[in-house]
């Protein structure tokens, strides 16, 4: 990981649903200063953090080395934007990040089916 970046965002390129949502945050002109690394080309992500876990829930790394994942991932990622920075603190402070964990894992299971809707409807 290069220390120039304020966060290195994982994200699972071959979904519909995470290549929009990503799409949304890399247009602000924060987004330069983080590391976007697309998983699902199966690139060695180091020796804590296998393609697999990557794949399988949302994480990101802080310019200190933490890995965050789930709802506390994105809590990190949105404090990187303005307008959003609301919902990053929001999200981290208990019982909401409780809430928004939750929520996270209930979408989950979920997520399949609705990658399956947007590219019937996106094609």
């Amino acid at each position: 990981m290069s220390h120039d970046y304020v966060l290195n965002v994982y994200f699972d390129g071959s979904c519909p649903l995470c290549q929009r949502e990503i799409a949304i945050y890399r247009r602000f002109p924060e987004a330069a200063a983080i590391q976007w690394v697309d998983v699902s080309n199966g690139e060695d992500l180091g020796v804590d953090f296998s393609c697999a876990a990557a794949m399988a829930r949302f994480h990101v790394r802080d310019s200190e080395g933490r890995l965050f994942s789930g709802a506390a991932a994105f809590s990190q990622m949105w404090r990187q934007f303005p307008g959003w920075r609301w919902l990053g603190w929001l999200s981290a402070w208990p019982p909401m990040s409780w809430l928004f964990e939750l929520a996270y894992r209930l979408f989950l299971p979920i997520r399949p089916t609705l990658q399956k809707w947007v590219r019937r409807w996106s094609s």
